[in-house]
């Protein structure tokens, strides 16, 4: 039973008037008048006797409006109970946040938060992935954005995981390098020049297990710790590098750099919190408002 047809059903007892139960529950007469026919064809009763003003609730339709109405009135004691449960989350929420605002939406995120957990305060804090999901595991922060292969984060002992997003990274070289790269594999590249990134980097971690796995070690003549300093290096013709597939794919328009056919990495994006914290008041605003931001 639809609880839209339980309130067409008050609303027109109560008013009387088909237009003025429309007005009220700000639909149009035919979508009402639709409404109000279904639910008597569902309850295959008839609860409604013509009149001259109108609509006036026959004998089977005064027997079921009290309880129609009690209906309505415990939702609406629901909704207001969810309202004072939103209104007493309240604190700071200490979120790690990666990468670019956009690719997080965290616009959208901070945006639901504020909406509708108003006593809530985030506080943002920047890092590379490995370091925010040490914060988190530590307590240091409640919750964060986290990056790695496909379930890698919900497999982090002492972290509870929600994905967001599967996307691939691309190797990316030089413009010019065409005959370096041209039809390479894995092991004919790890000997090419190769920018190198922290531990505490998604690169490190995406490379090194690639590597590791053929048991391969790369060239790496240099390491930076900032994808905006990693791509100018590229540009600039020093090595190889990885980048997110949208970023790979801008470069190659707008730079010329190649995308190395062939080499390609999954990876996931996740949202992480402290393994049993998923039911702290807090940390469930969190998990609401990233749901939504990413549904």
């Amino acid at each position: 039973m639809d609880l839209k047809h339980i309130r067409t059903f008050a609303a027109v007892a109560r008013e009387g008037n088909l237009t003025r139960a429309a007005e009220h529950l700000h639909l149009t007469q035919p979508a009402l008048s639709l409404q109000l026919k279904n639910f008597q064809e569902s309850l295959d009763l008839t609860l409604f006797s013509r009149t001259a003003q109108g609509l006036a609730p026959n004998a089977d339709g005064r027997a079921l409006l009290p309880s129609a109405l009690r209906i309505l009135d415990a939702l609406d004691d629901f909704q207001r109970a969810i309202g004072a449960l939103r209104d007493t989350v309240q604190g700071e929420l200490r979120i790690g946040t990666i990468l670019d605002p956009e690719f997080l939406r965290l616009g959208a995120t901070l945006q639901y938060l504020v909406e509708h957990y108003p006593k809530i305060r985030p506080t943002l804090r920047h890092g590379m992935s490995g370091s925010v999901g040490r914060q988190v595991r530590a307590g240091d922060l409640d919750v964060g954005f986290s990056l790695g292969p496909p379930a890698s984060s919900g497999a982090q002992p002492g972290l509870d995981a929600l994905p967001l997003a599967s996307f691939a990274y691309y190797v990316v070289a030089p413009k010019g390098w065409s005959a370096q790269v041209a039809g390479r594999g894995w092991a004919e590249i790890a000997v090419l020049p190769w920018i190198w990134t922290p531990p505490d980097s998604v690169h490190h971690r995406l490379l090194s297990d690639k590597f590791n796995a053929l048991g391969l070690a790369p060239n790496a003549v240099a390491e930076v710790d900032q994808e905006a300093s990693m791509l100018d290096l590229v540009r600039s013709g020093v090595g190889l590098s990885l980048a997110r597939d949208s970023i790979a794919l801008r470069e190659s328009q707008a730079n010329g750099l190649l995308l190395v056919k062939g080499l390609a990495i999954q990876a996931e994006l996740s949202f992480i919190t402290q393994a049993g914290r998923r039911g702290d008041p807090l940390v469930a605003a969190a998990f609401d408002a990233v749901q939504a931001a990413f549904a």
